[in-house]
């Protein structure tokens, strides 16, 4: 006789419900590629007609190979990561698409073409980004893993923080010193790389010693205080982003970091005591700077006095983010159109400025959408950490979409003169190879993160 009972047929119903979700998440996450990839090529071709009057297939077919390795890493996750959040991977596709698009377009203006070329260098360094979160997907099966190396994640980002110092390796450009090259060429920032292995520092050495940080202390004014020699940790990452101020001349750097510890020391506590002592210690330590060092005041004055005559023609004034702000307002609501603008005035248009190129082509309505997209990769990595029920892949999942988010808030920030302007790159869009590679590895871990902390036991330290 045939078992009809419930218990028969439940598991074989539970059973079909496991394998055709992981199936339809891939396939939503299928389509949306499609319209991806469709919309990043035809950002090419608008900016080709509107630029040039014609359409030049080169650029095309090196995006349209871009396309296929996003593919790749599509089907690579059909086999590893069934259950990975589907929104990820299109929203830092297209983001990677309409990036080289304006490079191309500033290249045009510059009469640059062939290899040599900014925009032709983006692709290449996409390529190799793509490539690594492939690697990442493949190497690591279980994002759990990484606790094991919190403490060589912590030496790791600390040798890379202070490879840009030795003599002979590191280079300074822009005033700052963050790269290491070969002879006169900077060819990488390091700091981009450091700022995932800091991530996973925090994450392991924040689940190692909560209990100490959050449970302990004395009452002050309706917060509990952590005791003096609780305050190492902080004290240290406050230190260490302080000799970034001082020795590398890179405030932007500084606050991506120290606002990365303090944000995860939060979640991991609840404490707000600790944010209240954190951005104490950092606007304390940024106010001392900007008195006491030429280039922190330099940015303040240019930042509070923009449109001073005197500040706006010095040399490293303001003139920038001024010829910055004149793009965006030439934008208005609905851009000039891609390729009819002249994002190419202000100075590096392709990098630190590539937001107010992308605005005046754009306009509000395209940097808004811009805005949308970062707001709902930062929303699904925030997702991912809440949904976890294991301490570290929480930690780590947070940390990693903030470090995305404040980024995002300090270079569009600076550009739009809410705050001074830092030396940071445009997660995704700017030109930079470390950025791109960096920024595609974090993709690739929040996908992982989505994939594997879902019915996960509860990490036991």
């Amino acid at each position: 006789m045939t078992d009809s009972s419930p218990r028969a047929t439940g598991p074989k119903t539970g059973a079909i419900k496991r394998l055709h979700l992981p199936q339809k998440l891939r396939n939503l996450e299928l389509f949306l590629l499609l319209i991806a990839c469709a919309i990043n090529a035809g950002s090419i071709v608008l900016v080709q007609l509107g630029a040039l009057g014609h359409i030049d297939t080169q650029l095309v077919l090196l995006g349209a190979g871009l396309s296929v390795l996003v593919l790749a890493l599509h089907i690579v996750m059909r086999f590893t990561a069934r259950d990975a959040d589907p929104f990820i991977l299109p929203i830092v596709t297209v983001l990677n698409g309409l990036g080289i698009a304006m490079i191309y377009r500033i290249d045009i203006a510059e009469h640059e073409s062939g290899w040599a070329s900014a925009s032709v260098r983006q692709i290449v360094w996409s390529a190799l980004a793509i490539l690594c979160a492939i690697t990442v997907m493949l190497v690591i099966r279980n994002h759990r893993i990484l606790f094991r190396y919190t403490y060589i994640a912590g030496l790791v980002a600390v040798v890379l923080l202070l490879l840009p110092l030795v003599p002979g390796l590191g280079h300074e450009v822009n005033g700052a010193r963050v790269w290491i090259g070969i002879g006169d060429f900077a060819t990488f920032q390091p700091g981009e790389i450091a700022k995932i292995a800091l991530a996973v520092f925090f994450a392991g050495y924040l689940v190692q010693n909560r209990d100490s940080l959050a449970m302990v202390g004395t009452k002050f004014l309706g917060m509990t205080f952590p005791r003096l020699r609780d305050l190492g940790p902080i004290l240290v990452v406050w230190a260490l982003s302080m000799s970034v101020i001082v020795f590398q001349r890179d405030l932007g750097t500084a606050l991506l970091y120290f606002g990365l510890f303090l944000v995860m020391l939060y979640v991991a506590t609840g404490r707000l005591s600790w944010v209240v002592l954190g951005l104490s210690l950092f606007i304390g330590g940024a106010l001392i700077a900007s008195q006491t060092l030429d280039y922190v005041n330099g940015r303040f004055t240019n930042w509070l006095d923009a449109f001073n005559p005197a500040v706006y023609s010095a040399n490293g004034g303001s003139y920038q983010l001024v010829q910055g702000l004149f793009g965006l307002a030439n934008g208005g609501l609905i851009g000039t159109g891609l390729g009819q603008g002249r994002p190419d005035i202000t100075p590096v248009p392709q990098s630190d400025y590539i937001v107010a190129s992308l605005g005046e082509e754009l306009g509000l309505a395209g940097i808004f959408v811009i805005l949308c997209l970062y707001l709902l990769f930062v929303a699904r990595g925030f997702r991912i950490g809440f949904a976890g029920q294991d301490d570290f892949g929480k930690l780590l999942a947070v940390g990693l979409a903030f470090v995305v988010a404040l980024q995002c808030f300090i270079v569009i920030g600076g550009v739009t003169r809410v705050i001074p302007l830092t030396g940071l790159t445009t997660p995704f869009l700017a030109a930079g190879g470390s950025s791109l590679v960096a920024n595609w590895i974090i993709a690739a871990l929040l996908l992982r993160l989505s994939d594997t902390v879902r019915n996960q036991p509860r990490l036991v330290v």
